[in-house]
């Protein structure tokens, strides 16, 4: 059988097993797309030999940008700066990290469309984030064609505060605006996160869901689903680093958008067109290999001028 329902990435269909591409992967590429179809997440050795050099080059340069005591051992390493968003711009090691053509092609054969990394995350400390699902941050049309890599720059043990996660929780409904009875369009959060909180807390219990910590080793990477659920661990002991990189994916002829600005039912979405980091061409929102414009008929017609502002400065 074909991949007849090509509007569901390779991993994520209900024919998984049926389809023929999966005879195009390999031993390791199975074992990899059979636990994402099955548990939403799949663990990996990072493909760069000279990935711990690349790392100490990384932590040298963005070290001081958090504004951390990384020299005293005994120091709170969680007082600061969590995170820098977008590294590669300015540090060519985590742009060579995030366009790593191996991983680009595995989750290309894995998604069954052409992967590109859009944007980088570099933290020093774990995040101690509550659970969630990166679907209401940034999502596709068809759904689920985005995928996040969680790369382990040092040993990780559980007081670090390691990234947890639900298995088998990105086979759950995604949570969206029309679900939770909320407007999207138009709408001022200070967090894209809380107002789905409650309804990713009630599918926990309703699964009865036991959260599983990830504690890797050094150069361990790890690719999840795009509704996944996850997060950080409360950290334990604060004089601990948690190095990290995360590299955000989509896949070619999507429309990609901002779901947590958005009212899908009535075809009102934060359009994005996100930047391909491994080839610097932007990528255009389309379906069905037909460009779907900035100016369509819900911006023109729009008269939030909040929402204007937020459409008009998108990062592209």
């Amino acid at each position: 059988m074909s991949n007849i329902l090509s509007g569901i990435p390779l991993v994520e269909s209900p024919l998984f097993f049926k389809s023929e591409n999966i005879s195009d992967l390999d031993g390791e590429e199975m074992r990899i797309a059979t636990d994402l179809h099955e548990k939403g997440y799949a663990v990996l050795e990072f493909p760069d030999d000279d990935l711990f050099n690349r790392i100490d080059r990384i932590k040298l340069n963005l070290g001081p940008k958090y504004g951390i005591n990384f020299q005293d051992p005994d120091s709170d390493k969680t007082v600061a700066e969590r995170r820098i968003q977008d590294a590669w711009q300015f540090d060519a090691d985590v742009h060579a990290i995030a366009s790593n053509q191996i991983i680009i092609n595995l989750l290309s054969k894995l998604y069954g469309r052409s992967a590109f990394p859009f944007q980088t995350l570099n933290f020093p400390v774990g995040t101690q984030q509550a659970a969630h699902s990166d679907s209401v941050h940034f999502s596709s049309l068809p759904e689920r064609f985005m995928c996040g890599v969680w790369l382990a720059m040092e040993d990780i043990g559980p007081d670090a505060g390691p990234l947890f996660y639900y298995p088998g929780s990105h086979r759950w409904p995604i949570i969206t605006n029309g679900l939770i009875g909320r407007r999207g369009y138009g709408s001022d959060l200070t967090s894209a996160q809380e107002p789905y909180g409650p309804a990713w807390q009630s599918l926990c219990d309703a699964h009865g869901a036991q959260e599983e910590m990830f504690l890797p080793r050094k150069g361990q990477a790890l690719i999840w689903c795009a509704n996944l659920l996850h997060g950080g661990s409360h950290q334990n002991d604060p004089k601990l680093t948690r190095w990290s990189q995360v590299t955000h994916y989509y896949f070619e002829d999507c429309i990609y958008y901002t779901p947590a600005f958005s009212d899908e039912a009535l075809g009102k979405l934060m359009i994005r067109n996100p930047f391909s980091i491994n080839d610097g061409s932007i990528k255009r929102s389309s379906y069905l290999g037909e460009i779907v414009s900035d100016n369509n008929d819900f911006v023109k017609k729009s008269k939030n001028s909040i929402f204007k502002k937020i459409i008009k400065n998108l990062v592209r």
